[in-house]
C-alpha cells in the first residue's frame, strides 16, 4: 500500500528562521542527517517542502465562476509544510517511518494518510 505523509510544520524550527539559528550546529546537522537516513529509506519517495500558507491562494468555483483568496488558510501551526510518500506492507510500517521525520518530534506532526489506487 501507498501511503502519503504530511509534514505539519507546528512549531518545527526552519532553516533561515530565528528558531533555526538557536538550535546548535550538532541539531541542524542531526535534523540534516535524520532526512538524508529517510531518502535512503527502501519505499520512501521524497517530496518538496512548501512555502508557508501566507503565499497560498485558495481557488473556489461557486456559480461557475473561479473566486480566489490571497493569503493563508489555516492557522500557521496546523500548515502543510511538506509531504512524502512511502510504499509500505502496512500502517505500522509506515507509521515506524513517520516517526523519522523530525518534525515529528520537533514540535509538528505527521499525518499518514493511505492514498487510493484506482
Amino acid at each position: 500500500m501507498k501511503y502519503m505523509l504530511f509534514i505539519h510544520q507546528g512549531t518545527t524550527p526552519l532553516p533561515g528562521t530565528d528558531a533555526w539559528n538557536e538550535l546548535s550546529q550538532q541539531e541542524q546537522g542531526q535534523i540534516y542527517a535524520d532526512y538524508q537516513a529517510l531518502n535512503q529509506t527502501p519505499g520512501f519517495t521524497p517530496g518538496q517542502q512548501m512555502s508557508g500558507p501566507e503565499s497560498a491562494t485558495t481557488v473556489r468555483v461557486q456559480d461557475g465562476r473561479t473566486l480566489t483568496t490571497d493569503g493563508p488558510f489555516v492557522e500557521l501551526k496546523e500548515a502543510v509544510g511538506g509531504y512524502c510518500f512511502f510504499e509500505a506492507d502496512d500502517l505500522d510500517a509506515a507509521i515506524e517511518v513517520a516517526s523519522r521525520i523530525p518534525a515529528a518530534r520537533l514540535g509538528g506532526a505527521v499525518e499518514v494518510r493511505p492514498l487510493v489506487e484506482y
